[in-house]
């Protein structure tokens, strides 16, 4: 396997003099190195011992399951993730962060096709590149999927190594922070209703929480598929948020109760699609909200697990459950391409120094942004 090559500062890491690390400067991407081949597997490392950490341009930074602490043997901490895949426990120390870009700072031996300096983005799957499903091109399905920053230390550091085929060119147009903000929630809510739930102009889709990076990236690529957009959310702030980005029905859960608003409002008739990645709290209201031949499509299960399914909604209706992770390659650079081309934008609340990773881990607990989070050197 090549050894990776690096994305990070505008500056090399070492003093081309003394070969001792030389301080950051200024904004970069992310410390990324690259490997060559298709099937090497990002790995993540923090800064080494005599090398100044690279500044990172822009890390977005996305809510996942709680996590604690845990020690299953002596001397051996590990990170339990509380809501995510089960039994997912990572080694301390350990720091998150999936939404990356930057510079290229070191290319690794056998890279080609790559210069120093390049703007960059990463694509945050982790895959083999050897298995069934990797060959056919849904390199989300591989056998050895994960993902930067969830099974691996990913961006919320100065420097990060990826291999190669992990970079997509970022044209001058598209800042570095609106590219971090952009990539995992909206390559997830593409597929999720593109090629999952296949989505068609003229129906309808519901869309629960709309404050969330995914659910605010679905309710404008739900438009761009010519879809009339319903939201929920506990905040009429939000949706007043979402209205400005696309939504057409608004629905605030906290006064109302939204799958007999959606019934009343569409007639008793129901909506053709449900993005869901709340869980076992509307799992079973998302079932009732669907018309005949409805799909119901799933990411996520932030409030739990295990949801009730009434099985006769299911086979009456002939309803369709989907489950839906991140994307394969093709699909992250179709939705790519609509933010270059500007058809899409990043969904930013606000921007954070890395030093105040906390305080916007804190911000997400509380369910109070809009969007995404960026944290920048």
């Amino acid at each position: 396997m090549a050894e990776s090559p690096v994305v990070s500062p505008r500056q090399p890491l070492l003093d081309e003099a003394t070969g001792e690390g030389k301080p950051g400067q200024g904004l970069v991407g992310i410390g990324i190195e690259i490997g060559a081949g298709g099937g090497d597997r990002l790995e993540a490392r923090p800064p080494e011992q005599g090398l100044s950490p690279p500044h990172v341009e822009g890390t977005g930074h996305q809510q996942h399951p709680p996590a604690r602490a845990a020690q299953p043997f002596p001397g051996q901490p590990r990170l339990v993730a509380g809501g995510g895949p089960p039994h997912l426990q990572l080694p301390l120390p350990f720091w998150t962060g999936s939404d990356v870009a930057g510079e290229v700072t070191e290319l690794g031996p056998g890279v080609a096709g790559w210069r120093l300096g390049e703007r960059v983005a990463v694509n945050p799957n982790l895959t083999c590149g050897e298995c069934e499903y990797c060959l056919q091109g849904d390199d989300s399905l591989c056998v050895n999927f994960g993902i930067l920053g969830e099974h691996v230390p990913g961006g919320l550091a100065d420097y990060v190594k990826v291999r190669a085929g992990s970079l997509i060119r970022l044209p001058d147009h598209v800042s570095f922070e609106d590219a971090a903000a952009f990539i995992l929630v909206n390559m997830t809510a593409w597929r999720m209703l593109v090629t999952q739930a296949r989505l068609r102009a003229a129906e309808d889709v519901l869309i629960l929480g709309v404050g969330g990076g995914v659910a605010s990236a679905a309710v404008q690529i739900a438009k761009l598929c010519g879809a009339r957009v319903w939201v929920t959310s506990s905040s009429d702030q939000k949706l007043e948020r979402a209205k400005a980005i696309g939504a057409d029905e608004l629905i605030n859960y906290s006064r109302e109760d939204w799958p007999k608003v959606v019934w009343e409002r569409t007639g008793r008739r129901g909506v053709d699609v449900v993005l869901d990645s709340v869980g076992a709290q509307t799992w079973k209201g998302s079932l009732r909200c669907l018309a005949r031949g409805g799909r119901l499509v799933t990411c996520g299960a932030t409030s739990g697990p295990i949801g009730e399914t009434d099985i006769r909604l299911v086979f009456w209706k002939q309803i369709r459950i989907i489950g839906s992770t991140m994307a394969n390659r093709r699909e992250v650079r179709e939705v790519m391409a609509q933010l270059f081309r500007g058809a899409l934008r990043s969904v930013v609340d606000r921007v954070f120094p890395l030093r105040e990773a906390a305080q916007a881990q804190a911000l997400l607990a509380e369910g109070k942004q809009f969007g995404k989070l960026v944290l920048i050197p």
